[in-house]
């Protein structure tokens, strides 16, 4: 069983990896340059807003199906897995309309929190939060058993 966790953790940092190593040919987002320059100053982009709102939710799905990997394959829980893709998804959910907004603002609300927010909706920044969470349930529950 240890292998197979393994393999699954392995699987899903790789497809993380991946989907990062991937990104400008993968998904349609003309910021990636605009966000890389680092440069305030640069023209903003022309850009199409359904095939930017498809290309997010596209690699939403890919960051959430190789967390969930890593999850499962850390807690062998299908219940704790099913609430990270939740709590992932609600994530999601918040930040993508605020995103949207400020594109739609062309950035005016701020540079940096557009910069953040786009953090949110393209890196799968909430695994690293789910996974000690999930941890220290894991270590209160063993102390809850052991202590009865």
């Amino acid at each position: 069983m240890k292998i197979l966790s393994g393999l699954l953790i392995i699987a899903g940092i790789c497809g993380l990896i991946g989907v990062r190593a991937l990104e400008s040919t993968l998904f349609y987002d003309p910021f990636l340059d605009y966000f890389h320059e680092a440069n305030k100053n640069i023209e903003f982009p022309a850009f199409e807003w359904g095939k930017l709102i498809a290309g997010h939710l596209f690699r939403f799905l890919l960051n959430l199906m190789f967390s969930c990997l890593i999850i499962y394959g850390v807690f062998h829980n299908k219940r704790w897995t099913l609430q990270g893709a939740v709590m992932i998804t609600i994530v999601f959910i918040i930040a993508l309309p605020i995103y949207l907004y400020c594109i739609s603002e062309r950035f005016e609300v701020g540079y940096l929190f557009s910069f953040y927010m786009r953090r949110f909706v393209i890196q799968p920044l909430i695994i690293l939060l789910i996974v000690p969470m999930f941890y220290y349930r894991k270590q209160m529950m063993g102390k809850e058993s052991s202590g009865n």
